[in-house]
């Protein structure tokens, strides 16, 4: 019998799998830009993702989403995916990581 991951491998594989879904306007991924600002995996290995978009009426505003949603359903181990999307607090630059600052040549 496969060993069973622990609930951090599956949320560190699932922020992996999201680390691959890029704002088609902007080369960075989206959690490096800050778009999602939860992932959470209960014992029961049902992931919430709580996430946001750079504005609510983003072109991606269907595709991304769903994307997200897709990949993290795709993590071995993954019962199933809540994906929530909010917009308080609205998305603003400060919300990137400094890696994605520095690659869109903000710092």
């Amino acid at each position: 019998m496969p060993e069973q991951k622990t609930i951090m491998e599956i949320k560190d594989d699932v922020i992996k799998a999201i680390e691959t879904v890029f704002d088609p306007e902007i080369p960075v991924n989206i959690y490096e830009l800050g778009l999602i600002y939860e992932v959470n995996v209960n014992p029961a290995n049902e992931v919430h993702i709580i996430m946001t978009l750079t504005s609510p009426n983003c072109p991606a505003a269907q595709s991304m989403p769903e994307e997200v949603e897709n990949k993290s359903k795709a993590v071995e181990g993954v019962k199933s995916v809540k994906l929530e999307l909010t917009f308080d607090p609205p998305w603003d630059q400060e919300m990137m990581s400094e890696a994605a600052r520095l690659e869109l040549g903000m710092l």
